[in-house]
């Protein structure tokens, strides 16, 4: 069991019999009353997610989670095919719930798959990842790091802010948790 105090983005609990993954938290001291934990949480299996509060001291079951290091192979209709490399078994994981992760991922690259029991619930992705600028406006000549960029869309459609001086065809190193540039890979 774990306070709802000590829940972090990221971390899985069970409550009334779903498995819901932390998205965001937020501390709050309203001016009266007590302090309670705002929380924006997603519904593992409904695929939901949804604005609450609970009080600090409210315990919750927290959800032991096992992760596999596995390959993304392709998207199929609505659903994206992840393969482990060393039993060559293959998971299927609805487009849905990985939306955002899709974003960063190409064929082939390495993340971490989450598994409650035999259930697949999410994936991992590395902390950056190299993608291709297929489409950005021209660079400015004499332009410097300190600018305040221009949008520039990656091969897998994603859309980043990068400095002035990028060109189409440029690969990128890309942060995944913040969906930020890093620098030129």
């Amino acid at each position: 069991m774990v306070e709802a105090i000590n829940l972090k983005a990221g971390m899985t609990f069970i409550k009334d019999g779903k498995l819901i993954k932390v998205v965001e938290t937020n501390h709050h001291k309203p001016g009266k009353g007590n302090t309670v934990m705002q929380m924006k949480l997603y519904d593992v299996r409904a695929g939901s997610t949804v604005q609450t509060t609970m009080r600090p001291t409210e315990k919750v079951e927290q959800a032991i989670l096992d992760t596999k290091e596995a390959q993304y192979l392709y998207r199929q209709d609505d659903m994206a095919v992840f393969m482990d490399t060393e039993t060559y078994e293959q998971y299927e994981l609805p487009v849905s719930s990985i939306e955002s992760e899709l974003k960063y991922l190409l064929e082939n690259t390495m993340v971490k798959i989450s598994f409650y029991g035999n259930e697949v619930i999410g994936i991992d992705l590395p902390t950056t990842v190299e993608l291709k600028v297929v489409e950005t406006a021209p660079s400015i000549k004499g332009a410097t790091v300190t600018g305040s960029g221009k949008p520039a869309t990656m091969e897998t459609g994603l859309v980043v802010n990068v400095p002035d001086f990028i060109q189409e065809g440029e690969v990128l190193v890309i942060n995944t948790e913040k969906g930020t540039y890093t620098k030129r890979a």
